[in-house]
Formats: C-alpha cells, structure tokens, sequence
C-alpha cells in the first residue's frame, strides 16, 4: 500500500446493504449478483440485504433518509450512475459527516464500470472485463480491507452543489457517454459504437478552461521538495478554517474557489485557446472498463487530472488517442492537441449552453462549473 493510506478492516460478520439497479447494463445485474456475488459473500460471513431500485433517484432517497446504523457497509451492485446517486444522498443527511465514514463498495453491474475497473487497477489485478471483474471486486468486498476517497465538490452556475468520485466532462467524451445510452444492452461495447458515431460528426466547443495547477506550471521556479511527499499543499488539499466558522452538519466550504461570478484568482493558470474537443477532469485511473485515461491515479491522491483536446485534431489523431487509451499510452502519442495537467481545482465557462455536461456520467445542463 502507498505510504500514509491507512486501512479500515469490516467486522465479521458483517451486515451489508446491496443497492441494486436490476435495469443498469445489458440488466444482467440481479442474475450476476445471485450467481457470482451470494456465494461468495455467504462464505465470508457477510449477511446481506438487497434493496432493488425501481426509478430514478431512488436509491438517492434510500440513503438519505434511512437510518443506516444496521449496515456496516453499503454495496451498490450497478454502473457509475448509482453510486453517484448514493454519495449525493449521504452527503444531503444532516449527519453526513457520519455517514460518509460508513464503507462503501462497488461490483460491477452497468455498461459503465470505471470505478470498479479504477479499484480493481489500484489493488494491482490485471486488467480484465465482465464476470472476472466482478469477481475480483467481490474478493475485494470479502477480504473487508477500506481506505479513503476522495470526492470533488462541483457548483454550477445555477447553484446546484454536487459530490463527484469519478469525473466531470464536457464535449466529445460527455457526447460519447449520453448518445450511446441507446446502445446500453450492449455493455461496454456501447461506448465503441458512440465514439465512432461522435466522430463521424466531430464538433468543436467554446469556452474558457482555468485551473490552480497541483505543481507550480514550468515558468515558476520550482520549490526544492521532498519527491515522497504528495503533491498538495496541506491536508489532502483543505485549508483549515478558524473553528467555529462551519455550522454543525454544514456542508464542508470550498476554500480553494471563489464565486462563479468573479474572475479567477490570479495564481490559477487560464488555457489561451477557447476551442475544445474535449474537456474531461478524472479522478480515478479508468474512464470505462477499456480506458485508462489517467493511469498515474490513485483513490487518495488530493488531485483532479485534468486533460483537453484542443480543436483542429483530426479524426483519426483522435481515433488513435482513444485506441491508446485502452492501455493507457496515449499520452506517449505526444499529440499536440492534447493536454494533460494534475490541478486542485478548476473552473469551465462555456461560450454557449449547447453540449452536454456529465458527472460521473450523468447528463448536466451546459453552464459555467467549478470545482
């Protein structure tokens, strides 16, 4: 394990709630969990409860009203998009600094596993898709082992305040994840199939991307410091406020952003070109099952990798990006048009409010966000 992650182990036995999305992927996920899952944590000494969810936002209002004190642990047995729906109802409790230290565990079960695929990345497995995968999360629910993630605190020009775990985008990439939900009874083959369909019809969009790089960018001098240390200034990126500043259960402030209204701050770096490809912010290793977008990544690093693709790529520079992509080279490519850059922080101003915006691969209205 990286130094100064510490690890949490769950009590045997243990009491696990399943939040399980039976529609979610090619809607094999309750089969899956009866067949490969049961067994398995049956011999572990896990005793668990299944909660199936039949709409929308309703596993969302499970967790943030249900008294969770019963559960040692909660499971969400679906894509990305559950578990989003679970960490934004934790983090609506009035108790959610409690809440958010209960364990949680993703198998997966959608067409888009990239945070089980980043896990079972970070835990050292080989890569691997579909059954297997699923096992070896399933082991890792077993052996009871827990650390830390980290999340990232979005607001939106219109007030919304939301907790993201996997990555925010906007342009090709959000295109690629909202147009190809039709295909979503293919599994991840879905994602292939946008992305051809997406390039055929390459749009350019505008707007101005700033960040507070995670290092200081190359033209300052570089402060002499430990190569151990991690790169964030202070505890994993917050700066401490002077007690009593925070109402008991308030959400936590977001020191590192000034309102959307204002300009940034002036040691944040603004990217001269306003015409994106793409802009996506990940903070795990994998972007799908086949895509390892950042694979210097880790659950706890305090940082968001940000990259673009700056207009005037041609498609098949783009196509060979993503090919590369699924075993992590594409930044050896040096493809001029791409950038990639770890921050603590950044702010995007679309010029226009067309194109989607996704969370964790939920569909956002286009605006101005920071995070």
């Amino acid at each position: 394990a990286p130094p100064g992650d510490s690890y949490g182990v769950l009590p045997r036995p243990c009491r696990a709630l399943v939040l399980l999305n039976p529609q979610s992927g090619a809607g094999r996920a309750l089969e899956d969990f009866q067949a490969v899952v049961q067994p398995m944590l049956a011999e572990a000494d896990i005793a668990t409860t299944v909660f199936i969810t039949e709409r929308p936002n309703h596993a969302h209002e499970k967790v943030r009203d249900e008294d969770l004190s019963q559960w040692d642990t909660l499971v969400v047995m679906s894509g990305d998009g559950l578990l989003y729906e679970v960490v934004n109802g934790l983090m609506e409790r009035p108790d959610w600094e409690d809440s958010m230290k209960k364990p949680l565990c993703i198998l997966p079960g959608g067409s888009g596993n990239a945070l089980a695929a980043s896990i079972n990345y970070y835990a050292g497995n080989d890569h691997v898709a579909k059954k297997k995968l699923l096992t070896n999360c399933t082991f890792i629910l077993c052996k009871g082992l827990h650390t830390q993630m980290d999340l990232v605190s979005l607001s939106t020009a219109s007030g919304k305040r939301l907790f993201s775990f996997l990555g925010f985008g906007w342009g090709f990439i959000s295109d690629v994840d909202i147009d190809s939900e039709k295909y979503r009874r293919l599994g991840n083959a879905r994602f292939t199939l946008g992305t051809l369909q997406c390039l055929a019809k390459l749009r350019v969009y505008q707007g101005r991307l700033s960040y507070l790089p995670a290092v200081p960018e190359q033209d300052t001098p570089p402060a002499p410091k430990d190569p151990s240390a991690p790169v964030t200034n202070g505890q994993a990126g917050h700066v401490l406020l002077p007690a009593g500043t925070e109402a008991p259960g308030a959400l936590p402030t977001d020191s590192l952003l000034v309102p959307l209204g204002q300009p940034v701050p002036a040691h944040w770096t603004v990217v001269p070109e306003e015409e994106f490809v793409t802009v996506y912010a990940i903070y795990q290793s994998h972007l799908g099952t086949n895509l390892l977008m950042a694979p210097a990544a880790r659950l706890h690093d305090g940082c968001i990798h940000l990259f673009y693709l700056k207009a005037g790529i041609s498609r098949v520079a783009l196509l060979k990006i993503f090919l590369a992509m699924a075993r992590g080279t594409h930044l050896d490519l040096n493809c001029p048009h791409l950038r990639y850059v770890p921050v603590r922080a950044f702010r995007l101003e679309p010029r226009v409010t067309v194109g989607i915006m996704t969370v964790d691969g939920e569909a956002l209205a286009c605006e101005p966000v920071q995070a």
